[in-house]
């Protein structure tokens, strides 16, 4: 009797413990999100990293004057609630938030905002060139700031919305942690910012961890804890997904098993600027109008863009993405195959190497449809991945391929930072260093102007010249998909943040 008794007691207790270890389980899986990084963090500093995969984790920590609503790319407030512009477009008087705090409990006010500026713009940091028409920065009071530009920009409201706009660091931090470098090595690795997370764990390579800022001035997020793990094969994301390890795959899911994901399973897609675009050397076979002719007809992407993308992407219509300028005459790709087979077969070329800016699966998917592409008129084409950061140095290149299939999107949403990020004579990313003097003309004459209608005609027709003369060639765009467990919504994805950057501080369950 008495065994039996005690069988019994333990029974309830396993029960008990069986019952507190589901709770706590239940309890983690709510109250924590779990999001995989693809690549490592390089540097958590706001003004010195070119992050792409982490922007999620930084723009959750820290806080610019104004953002993109999610999932379009309408400027709303952030730490300024109101502005004003000039009636010559040089000044701007931003009028900030009453009663934000940063995370080491100081008050927000507009010389925090005017010393993180400065450092920005006179830095020589990384995204300095974000504030480069930037004349001066002044706190009018303790909530008013003004800033006046050397010339017209229209464009700047959207340089400060862009997910590498300027943000705003704590005071007290740049001035504690600078020892001659702007505080840029403590930046590297630990955060002060008034966002609604706090970094709170920094394992460079292996994982990084947020808090809630239970301070934080705006809506309460509804996570206490995200957890972000680098997982840099997406095979073993996928895994971990599977086994319930994390929530959701941000990005690289592989289109072609999209339609076979399990039912427990979601799949949230948006617009995105990801534009792929093959950029072409000069001197290459393609300087020959007619030669150029033929290989358009063998790429034109309204042949195989869906075989690669599913219902995810949609052929380009011009240089730029649709969310930043919707032309009003989309370029268009030849379509008379025996012509081009004919062309090649009396002019060649017979060979055409294309370079991918990375092994990803996605640009591999494409090179490979590409060379299948061009194969059907007669042109055997190779393909090889660059080593990283080889494609910013391929203008100075000793040896360069014959294209460059690289994404063409911009980190604003306005037309001037596409064109003078990949297309003006001293773009940043003009990877071959090609330009036209009548585009150029036309992008300055577009980027002065107020009027938005006659801004896009000049931006779509200096597209065209770029299109015309062989220098680029923008093939698809493809929307931003994330695969997530069932119950997550809000993900406030927004259009001009590099793929799979979700808002921690919207989603929830």
């Amino acid at each position: 009797m008495l065994r039996g008794k005690l069988a019994t007691v333990a029974w309830y207790l396993a029960a008990g413990f069986l019952a507190i270890a589901l709770t706590s389980q239940s309890a983690f899986s709510e109250e924590t999100l779990r999001v995989p990084y693809l690549v490592d963090i390089a540097s958590f500093d706001p003004d010195n990293g070119f992050e792409i995969g982490s922007m999620s984790a930084i723009n959750n920590v820290y806080e610019g004057l104004v953002q993109y609503k999610p999932e379009t790319v309408e400027i709303v407030g952030r730490l300024a609630k109101a502005w004003e512009i000039s009636d010559d477009g040089r000044r701007y008087v931003f009028h900030l938030v009453d009663g934000v705090r940063f995370h080491d409990g100081s008050t927000l006010s507009a010389a925090d905002v005017a010393m993180s500026f400065k450092r920005r713009r006179d830095g020589g940091l990384a995204l300095s060139y974000f504030l480069e028409n930037v004349d001066n920065i002044e706190a009018v009071d303790g909530l008013t700031l003004k800033i006046d530009l050397k010339r017209p920009q229209p464009s700047f409201l959207d340089s400060l919305a862009s997910p590498w706009g300027p943000k705003v660091i704590s005071s007290k931090a740049l001035s504690e942690h600078d020892i001659g470098d702007k505080a840029a090595g403590w930046l590297n690795e630990h955060a002060n910012g008034t966002g609604p997370y706090v970094l709170t764990e920094f394992q460079r390579g292996d994982r990084y961890v947020l808090k809630r800022n239970e301070f934080y001035w705006g809506r309460k997020p509804f996570f206490s804890e995200v957890q972000l793990p680098v997982i840099p094969d997406i095979s073993q994301q996928l895994l971990q997904l599977q086994a319930g390890d994390i929530d959701l795959v941000p990005t690289g899911y592989p289109f072609s098993q999209l339609r076979g994901i399990p039912t427990s399973f979601r799949i949230f897609s948006a617009p995105s600027v990801t534009l792929y675009t093959l950029f072409t050397k000069a001197g290459s076979p393609l300087d020959d109008p007619e030669i150029r002719e033929a290989v358009l007809t063998a790429i034109n992407p309204n042949d195989w863009a869906t075989d690669a993308f599913g219902e995810y992407a949609a052929v380009a219509k011009s240089i730029y993405p649709r969310v930043v300028l919707n032309p009003e005459r989309a370029i268009v790709f030849p379509t008379d195959v025996e012509r081009a087979k004919e062309i090649i077969a009396r002019r060649g070329p017979s060979t055409l190497t294309i370079a991918l800016h990375s092994a990803s699966p996605a640009y591999q998917r494409v090179a490979g449809l590409l060379i299948a592409q061009l194969a059907s008129i007669g042109v055997e084409a190779t393909a090889y991945p660059l080593p990283q950061g080889a494609a910013f140095n391929l203008k100075n290149a000793a040896s360069k391929p014959d294209f460059l299939l690289t994404i063409a999107g911009p980190d604003a949403a306005h037309p001037e930072n596409q064109a003078k990020a990949f297309y003006t004579e001293e773009a940043p990313l003009n990877f071959f260093g090609r330009s036209t003097e009548a585009a150029d003309h036309l992008f300055e004459e577009a980027g002065r102007a107020i009027d938005i209608q006659n801004r896009n005609k000049l931006y779509e027709k200096a597209g065209q010249i770029i299109f015309e003369a062989g220098i680029a060639i923008p093939l698809v765009e493809v929307n931003d998909v994330v695969v997530h467990v069932e119950g997550l919504q809000d993900l406030g994805l927004r259009p001009v943040y590099p793929p799979g950057n979700i808002d921690f501080g919207s989603i929830h369950r």
